[in-house]
């Protein structure tokens, strides 16, 4: 082979891998949209027990270069506990006025998709203060163009600073698991 074909061959062989590259980036870059939610808090109380239920978070996902980064954020005010007394209070103990929403971030490994069980790193902005949970398991079932996550977050009120509510001088539990159900929906 003489010189000029070889470079030829060369700049070819380059550009070929250039496009594949080119083309493989372009695939990896996705992007996810929350398309349901029900986040549920639980509380317990000597007396009794209770589950606030929010519907309405909204979040996005970007996926790029081999890594995902989610935010989520759900209005203070949305949970309902079936009692409207207990959610004002619920609103002043966690300064919600102040502080309206809850906002997680979180970043994933675009390949997790492989598991069933995958860990997030979580950083949760609540009442005013921001606390990161490590490694937390999540159930991941992946259906064509979405992903539904669910898990339970081990929150507790000391966590966020939030002195506990009590009732006939008793306080709840300082334990605040969020159970968390998220559907997202790939972006074509």
């Amino acid at each position: 082979m003489n010189a000029t074909r070889i470079r030829i061959l060369a700049v070819c062989l380059f550009l070929a891998v250039c496009v594949d590259a080119a083309v493989a980036l372009g695939q990896a870059d996705t992007q996810w949209v929350l398309q349901q939610s029900t986040l549920t808090y639980h509380i317990v109380h000597p007396l009794h027990q209770v589950d606030g239920v929010s519907h309405a978070a909204k979040g996005k996902g970007a996926c790029q270069a081999g890594q995902c980064d989610f935010l989520i954020a759900v209005p203070v005010k949305s949970f309902d506990s079936g009692d409207s007394n207990r959610d004002l209070h619920m609103l002043q103990v966690t300064r919600g006025g102040q502080y309206p929403m809850v906002v997680v971030n979180t970043h994933v490994a675009e390949d997790v998709s492989a598991s069933a069980t995958i860990h997030v790193d979580l950083e949760i902005q609540f009442a005013g203060q921001t606390v990161k949970y490590p490694q937390i398991p999540f159930q991941l079932v992946i259906q064509g163009d979405q992903a539904t996550i669910s898990g339970t977050i081990p929150a507790t009120l000391t966590d966020f600073k939030i002195n506990p509510p009590e009732l006939l001088a008793m306080p709840v539990k300082n334990d605040i698991p969020i159970h968390v159900d998220l559907t997202w929906q790939k972006q074509k």
